[in-house]
């Protein structure tokens, strides 16, 4: 909001040989001002200068034909005319200046004292100049860009008239001053010094249409190549507020009007046409569009190929594109493999065998542009077959891989294979399997997709030697850690040589060996046989040298420290138990004696430190798990006698 008041009265004043001063101040600006140092401490120096020559001449100040509008829109273009009259018809030239300080915070609740001190919020009399400037926060802002941004907000120096496009949005402090000369003779300056308000507008209906390129705001450019019908399409908003709209064409030196939504328009030949589109005419809530129409000569993308299609080589391409505005500027190829040229006829070499949708766009003089796309069956035949087998020589039964080597060729060729031994594969990249020996030819042939053929044959490209075949058995057929030696019988055919190998335990180079295994667990056996003629086989099997447990309890002991049999405890093989426990009972069911090693026995005593237990028959239970994790338990009667 915004306060206009306006003052008269009369002043005689005598001709003088200094300026007289028009001045009046207060202070403070707004706070939220963005384009100066501490707005909330600045205050504003109005003034107009009369000077002696202009005392002289009796001469008018110049007056500005309207005040600067409270609000202008960001990104949106700002004309506004902040041009003065002056009666005497004097020369006004305008600039943007720096706006003058002027009186301070004294007189204020945090700051007492005189209000109409010189530095006080209304100062009375006014002081007098010079004046202090305001500060601009720099570089952002000057006085000569209080609004900053990129293009920046402009006067006419002739005018007055301020254009631009603000693209800040805040408010912001301008000063303009208009100098007015009579015969080349400054007579007065006149400066002004107001607010500008920059904020996002956000229009009610806004004209808009489906459009090539922006000429400038509310300004846009359709082009129609090769068509004099254009279906101009309403992108206007709000939608909602637009009651009535207007489509006008000067067509043929007449103006045609039309009432569509989207209106579509037939012009009577090339060249250029001017309309408008207005929303809601003739009412305060309206827009309007205006509309350049370019209606160009037809232009069409067209091209052809030649290529030896069953050999690998260049594409040739040649362009048979016409445009009715003259020459063709520009061409644009893609050949589908992520390849691309812009000359006119180019060459291309494919690396890999497919169908190619190529594409031809051409641009004229005009910017029209048409594309034509056309399929390149790229299929050739290889010039030379290439084949590298992994093995050329083995012993059979063997898995060879060959490798196909040639070029160009994919998923989609027909290709046979034939491994001179009945066997066949339609793969690009085969295995084969050999499983006799021999000398074998391998052949391939190849059909492209188009039908071109290839073949070619390696002849006694594979041999393969006989092999012999591993085999073996022992004896006995189930050993232990009380009998662990085995008897090797060799089984094997068309053998000249045998390497055994029992575990990591040792070797032997004997037909028929025998081994004695000193520890128990499974044991791997590896046989490999070697033929006559160097193939070998080998054979893997796997003996279990169980480890046997035996435990016995006697059934009567006499502890009379007479050396023998002083002691109770078992006796046997118990090598590798885990979790033992012995224990002696008396008849009441006392534990009488426990421990948990297999080598120590009962006394007789106690825990074998305490008193001589008596005469008598104890009950001993044993408990402990084998080396494989088994369970036993024994159970016994103890006669103790002394």
């Amino acid at each position: 909001m915004w306060k206009k008041d306006f003052y008269e009265f009369e002043v005689n004043l005598p001709v003088s040989e200094e300026s007289y001063h028009i001045i009046y101040q207060r202070c403070c600006r707004n706070e939220t001002i963005s384009n100066i140092v501490a707005p909330g401490d600045a205050g504003a120096t109005y003034s107009v200068e009369i000077t002696p020559q202009a005392q002289l001449v009796c001469n008018n100040s110049p007056k500005f034909k309207d005040f600067p509008p409270t609000v202008i829109c960001v990104n949106q273009r700002l004309e506004f005319d902040h041009g003065a009259t002056d009666k005497d018809g004097d020369q006004l030239v305008y600039e943007f200046c720096s706006p003058e300080l002027g009186g301070g915070k004294l007189g204020t609740p945090e700051n007492p004292g005189n209000p109409n001190a010189c530095t006080g919020v209304s100062p009375d009399p006014p002081c007098p100049p010079p004046y202090d400037r305001v500060t601009f926060v720099q570089p952002t802002y000057t006085f000569l860009t209080p609004l900053g941004g990129d293009p920046v907000v402009r006067i006419n120096t002739n005018t007055g008239i301020i254009t631009g496009i603000p693209t800040v949005q805040g408010q912001f402090v301008v000063g303009v001053c208009v100098s007015e000369y009579r015969n080349g003779v400054l007579l007065s300056t006149l400066r002004r010094d107001f607010q500008f308000n920059v904020a996002n507008c956000t229009p009610t209906v806004v004209a808009d249409i489906e459009k090539d390129s922006v000429i400038s705001r509310q300004n846009y450019l359709v082009n129609s190549c090769g068509n004099n019908t254009i279906n101009f399409i309403n992108k206007s908003f709000q939608r909602q507020f637009v009651k009535t709209w207007e489509w006008s064409f000067e067509i043929e030196g007449q103006q045609r009007t039309f009432s569509e939504w989207d209106a579509t328009v037939t012009f009577p030949d090339t060249g250029r046409y001017e309309g408008t589109l207005i929303l809601n005419p003739n009412t305060d809530c309206g827009d309007t569009t205006n509309i350049f129409v370019n209606i160009f000569p037809d232009i069409t993308a067209n091209f052809e190929f030649e290529y030896d299609t069953c050999v690998a080589g260049p594409v040739k391409f040649k362009d048979l594109s016409r445009s009715g505005a003259g020459d063709i500027r520009a061409w644009r190829w893609n050949f589908a493999d992520g390849s691309n040229a812009n000359v006119q006829n180019p060459i291309h070499n494919y690396k890999t065998p497919n169908e190619f949708p190529v594409q031809l766009t051409v641009t004229d003089m005009n910017r029209c542009s048409d594309t034509k796309q056309i399929p390149v069956r790229y299929f050739p035949i290889p010039a030379l077959i290439v084949i590298s087998p992994s093995e050329f020589t083995g012993c059979v039964p063997q898995s060879i891989f060959f490798n196909n080597l040639s070029f160009p060729i994919d998923e989609t060729y027909d290709i046979n294979w034939n491994f001179g031994d009945g066997g066949s594969s339609d793969d690009i990249s085969p295995t084969h399997i050999f499983r006799e020996p021999g000398v074998f030819t391998v052949s391939i042939d190849i059909t492209s997709p188009i039908g071109c053929k290839t073949d070619t044959t390696f002849f006694n490209l594979i041999s393969m030697l006989p092999s012999p075949t591993a085999g073996f058995s022992f004896t006995p057929n189930e050993l232990n850690n009380l009998n662990s030696t085995a008897y090797f019988f060799d089984e094997s055919i068309d053998a000249i040589d045998w390497q055994w190998r029992f575990s990591n335990l040792g070797t032997s180079r004997q037909q028929n060996p025998i081994f004695t295994f000193p520890d128990t667990g499974k044991q791997e056996i590896l046989l490999v046989v070697t033929h006559p003629q160097g193939c070998q086989d080998s054979l893997l099997k796997t003996i279990d040298v169980v480890p046997e447990v035996r435990y016995f309890l006697p059934n009567a002991f006499t502890p009379n420290n007479d050396g023998s049999n002083d002691e109770y405890r078992g006796t046997g093989l118990f090598l590798g138990v885990t979790n033992f426990n012995f224990t002696i009972w008396n008849r009441w069911g006392e534990l009488i004696f426990q421990t948990d090693d297999p080598l120590n026995g009962w006394n007789g005593k106690k825990d074998n430190k305490g008193k001589e237990s008596p005469n008598g028959v104890y009950v001993c239970v044993v408990t402990f798990n084998g080396p494989r994790g088994e369970r036993f338990e024994y159970k016994s009667l103890a006669t103790l006698v002394r």
